[in-house]
């Protein structure tokens, strides 16, 4: 049997997987096998037919040699063990032994029942089934063999004959030479059927093939879209939804493909008059609709329908695209953020000399100036310069494309020293020795972070807590403890009051402030820097020695290298601070679950 060309093929993006070499030889060769299966059957059947006429032959005396019975049994035997005991021999290969004892023996043997036989019993037909044999499952000169031998036989019989009975008639000559014809005729159309066949079912499991390939793609495709997708008939039935249809309805993705009504609930009514009416009008529609859910909160979507069959009506199906008003508006709002984000950095690129101009300015008047009102002015330019000259920074830093570090690379840093040199530092600077308390429980603890950017998280996180802490003592904790195997946990906690819902969902969004004296961008430039070293940041509301609080916890990977060389780092832990090393170093109340929280970072 031949297979079909991959030129038969259309192209498609995924004919890579199509018509490959391995599956069309095991196509070809499931074809063969049933194929061979069937004709060995058929010899089995005829060699008991045969093998009962040779015993009815006997027990009635009609005529013919007893061994016959003897050959049509040993055939019988043979055909069973070739059906039961013998693999086929793949299609394509030279003459094998097998071919000689199928086809070969089938020759054989009747041509002996056909010389031997008495009674007037012609044989001659069941030369058909050795021939397609030959033709179906074997080569044309396979087919064209065993034709010709089958003809030679016959010709050889009638010359036999002939000189037997000494009666040369042209008749038995010309109806052997007309049945080889025939044979010949036979052997040639049965192996090009074959081979039309052949291609005809290679090109059809190919194609079944792609279909299904496709159905799998597009059915991966609807169950992965944030669009909820249903297929609704005219009775406004759904047969089918994908898990983000399933969760828009009805808050879960049902596990069994359960038909639903739209009009079983109210507040679906507006989705099945939307399906009736573009059953009606015949063509798409869309609109803006609300559905209010009992257990949960309501959804604003966006509603469109499609038809299968365009311009029928009453038949076919509906498509039924819902899709979140909210994702709808939170990429309003991202494309938004980014074009606000350009645009102040260009402001801030502007900005950054005139204000320079300004700072200089401002130093050389405080040089002149002597008196106390004046001194106190010049400050106060001088320390709102500082201000805008950090939120120009900052806003530079966030535009300027940051190329990922290569983290095994990045220098190792022992983390409780190195968040204790910070501590200290940002504590006498903003005088809050009093309001700090560091616990370093990771005294193991490498990480890979570059020095200057962990201090920049740190010192973000902290100017961030003291701006909502209370102000009592230990109202800000740092805290560093292994999280698992692979992390270490570096958290900052602070007594400040809960943070409203809406606050929460812009945490760390760009330019997204509470205060109006805050840039909004400390929270987003320390998940930047965390995300630049594989490293996750998230917020939750905690309790801490029996008070409630704000916690921003950073899990970091662990990195088991010793620290590379570099500037030590000051080692100093006589801290000025409200409580002692031997505290900060002792254990304290831990909040619930301290390793492996789940996080739900933005």
């Amino acid at each position: 049997m031949g297979s079909a060309p991959n030129s038969q093929f259309a192209p498609s993006w995924y004919a890579a997987f199509e018509g490959s070499h391995t599956q069309g030889r095991e196509q070809r060769m499931r074809a063969f096998v049933r194929l061979w299966s069937a004709f060995m059957r058929a010899r089995v059947f005829i060699a008991a037919v045969l093998l009962a006429l040779q015993v009815f032959v006997v027990v009635t005396k009609a005529g013919g040699p007893e061994w016959l019975v003897l050959l049509c049994a040993l055939h019988l035997s043979a055909a069973v063990v070739v059906l039961y005991a013998w693999r086929p021999v793949e299609h394509g290969r030279p003459l094998h032994l097998q071919w000689l004892l199928t086809i070969g023996v089938d020759v054989l043997v009747f041509a002996l029942l056909q010389n031997f036989q008495l009674g007037g019993i012609n044989y001659t037909a069941l030369f058909a089934l050795p021939l397609l044999l030959a033709s179906i499952l074997g080569p044309l000169t396979l087919a064209l063999g065993t034709a010709a031998a089958i003809t030679l036989y016959l010709l050889g019989e009638a010359s036999w004959s002939a000189w037997l009975l000494n009666d040369l008639s042209a008749a038995r000559f010309l109806q052997a030479g007309l049945t080889g014809t025939g044979f010949f005729l036979v052997a040639v159309l049965a192996n090009q059927l074959a081979i039309r066949l052949a291609r005809e079912e290679a090109l059809a499991a190919s194609s079944q093939a792609a279909a299904r390939a496709q159905a799998q793609v597009n059915e991966l495709v609807i169950e992965s879209l944030t669009v909820g997708v249903l297929v609704v008939d005219v009775h406004g039935v759904v047969r089918s939804a994908n898990p983000a249809a399933q969760a828009m309805l009805l808050g879960q993705v049902s596990p069994t493909a359960a038909k639903l009504l739209l009009s079983a609930r109210s507040s679906w009514q507006h989705l099945a008059h939307l399906v009736s009416e573009t059953f009606t009008a015949g063509q798409a529609l869309e609109m803006e609709t609300t559905i209010d859910n009992e257990d949960r909160p309501s959804q604003r979507l966006h509603a469109r329908t499609r038809l299968t069959a365009q311009g029928s009506r009453r038949a076919g199906l509906c498509v039924l695209f819902l899709e979140d008003l909210r994702e709808v508006e939170a990429r309003v709002r991202t494309e938004k953020l980014a074009s606000m984000g350009r645009m102040s950095a260009a402001v801030a690129h502007e900005i950054r000399n005139p204000l320079s101009a300004i700072s200089q300015a401002n130093a050389l008047l405080d040089e002149e100036v002597q008196a106390v009102a004046q001194k106190r002015l010049t400050r106060m330019i001088d320390q709102n310069a500082q201000r805008l000259a950090r939120i120009v920074d900052d806003i530079l830093n966030v535009a300027r494309a940051q190329p990922n570090p290569d983290l095994a690379a990045a220098p190792s840093l022992p983390l409780d020293p190195t968040v204790r040199q910070i501590t200290v530092e940002w504590a006498r600077q903003n005088q809050s020795e009093r309001v700090l308390g560091v616990h370093v429980h990771a005294p193991a603890a490498y990480v890979g972070f570059d020095p200057e950017h962990l201090r920049r998280l740190l010192i973000n996180l902290l100017d961030n807590a003291l701006r909502h802490a209370s102000g009592k003592p230990s109202s800000i904790r740092v805290i560093t403890q292994p999280s698992g195997n692979e992390h270490i946990r570096l958290s900052v906690w602070s007594d400040g009051q809960a943070l409203e819902d809406s606050v929460m969902r812009h945490l760390f969004e760009p330019f997204f402030s509470s205060e109006s004296r805050s840039s909004g961008l400390g929270l987003y430039i320390c998940r930047e820097l965390c995300e630049r070293y594989g490293a996750q940041i998230a917020y939750r509301r905690t309790r801490l020695d029996q008070r409630d609080g704000n916690e921003f916890y950073a899990l970091i990977p662990s990195n088991g290298r010793e620290a590379v060389p570099r500037e030590p780092l000051q080692q100093s832990l006589s801290y000025p601070m409200g409580d002692s090393v031997a505290t900060r170093n002792a254990p304290y109340s831990r909040p619930a679950s301290t390793g492996g929280v789940p996080l739900t970072t933005r």
